[in-house]
């Protein structure tokens, strides 16, 4: 049974984290670095962006974990670190000062950063809030959560126990963003924590498996940013027998993975730059899995349903409409959808026609700030579930003047 527990990235034994105010934002009261540390070296896993534009940090990263072990994770936001002439050398320094201030290697370092693109960095702020940050360090997830926001108006940490092998084992996260949320890896920056024993290729084997059914089926904007990075932890302390081949206590990992992807992806779509409201799409009946994920998803990021679902808007034909230019196989006669919500349940179309309905009931069941787009496809065994938000006029007040 999984449980949600208190703790964050802290619940896992053998982690400590802090987050503080060192510089990098002008505004005083934000918190812009962040810290987790191992008390031993861990097996990780990492998956970055697909943008062939990638910021200096996810290059030091890759490099550093390519062993398949890490021991810290520094994060700095306010400044994404992208497209800098001295980019590189910055991300390093990140790193060595974790050793200097810790005495983790600096190659056993995951660093990244997130903000603003092309705006040049100085190492100055990142050197003198070190001392204060690592004097910090211990149950401190949410003020990690806090230093890696941008544009996020809420935390986002989760955590969970389970059971493996007869041993209580904890896993947590805490993730970052709102906008510029669309790739076919993961969100903008993601940290998990576990003290589940497993192996680094097992890790990379459930991390890879997952974001295919969790964070690349999330959309804001569809736009992907140049800083995505998704990280996982292993520190091997709950003393279950290693997970080095798929199993039943394999199966039971990747569970408890996917329920902190999934419960994450839902508060980064509901955090949506300017949303009002959470839209989950589950889709049912296709012809595969491969055609649910692309239904799911095209429906998810159509910006004209995204718009008509803001202002309330049952406009159904706009549904049809992303499925048809999705790439799945789809036979359109067979297509049935309803909205939903806690209010009520709203079928709008049948066998690719429209249904008549109570305009009334279906602006009280849009205007809740959680829907659900169901689509029955009708045509197989292949599920999908994707996660979005609505297009607001916030949205674009919140993109004009990001920089400025």
């Amino acid at each position: 049974m999984i449980q949600e527990i208190a703790g964050g990235v802290c619940a896992p034994k053998g982690f400590r984290a802090n987050g503080v105010h060192c510089g990098i934002r002008k505004n005083k009261i934000k918190k812009d670095l962040a810290l987790i540390v191992a008390d031993k070296k861990c097996a990780t896993a990492c998956v970055y962006t697909t943008n062939l534009v990638k910021g200096a940090p996810i290059l030091v990263t890759q490099k550093n974990v390519a062993d398949g072990f890490a021991q810290a994770v520094i994060v700095n936001s306010g400044n994404a670190n992208t497209c800098n002439a001295n980019g590189m050398e910055i991300a390093e320094e990140m790193c060595r000062l974790v050793e200097e201030h810790t005495g983790i290697p600096h190659s056993d370092v995951v660093v990244a950063s997130t903000g603003v693109i092309g705006q040049k960095l100085s190492i100055d702020p990142i050197a003198n809030g070190m001392g204060e940050l690592v004097k910090g360090l211990g149950d401190n997830s949410t003020a990690a959560a806090e230093a890696i926001m941008t544009t996020d108006t809420v935390i986002k940490e989760v955590s969970f126990s389970f059971e493996l092998d007869g041993k209580a084992v904890r896993i947590g996260a805490i993730c970052k963003g709102v906008g510029m949320i669309c790739p076919n890896m993961a969100t903008m920056l993601m940290f998990i924590t576990t003290d589940a024993d497993i192996s680094p290729a097992m890790l990379r084997k459930a991390i890879l498996a997952d974001v295919k059914d969790s964070l690349n089926m999330l959309s804001v904007d569809r736009d992907t940013s140049t800083n995505d990075t998704l990280c996982i932890m292993a520190s091997g302390l709950a003393g279950n027998r290693e997970i080095v081949a798929s199993g039943k206590d394999f199966r039971c990992f990747c569970d408890a993975l996917h329920r902190v992807t999934s419960t994450l992806c839902r508060m980064l779509a509901a955090d949506g730059e300017g949303a009002t409201k959470l839209i989950e799409c589950r889709v049912s009946g296709a012809k595969s899995k491969k055609d649910a994920r692309l239904a799911a998803k095209s429906v998810i990021n159509s910006n004209l349903l995204k718009a008509a679902l803001f202002g309330a808007d049952a406009n159904w034909g706009r549904v049809l409409c992303a499925l048809g230019y999705s790439g799945a196989k789809i036979d359109v006669d067979k297509i049935a959808v309803a909205f939903k919500s806690r209010l009520g349940e709203l079928p709008v179309c049948d066998s690719g026609r429209g249904i008549e309905f109570s305009e009334e009931t279906a602006k009280k069941v849009l205007s809740e700030n959680e829907i659900v787009i169901d689509v029955q496809l009708n045509d197989g065994r292949g599920t999908a579930v994707a996660w979005g938000c609505d297009l607001t006029y916030d949205y674009v007040k919140i993109n004009g003047d990001y920089r400025t």
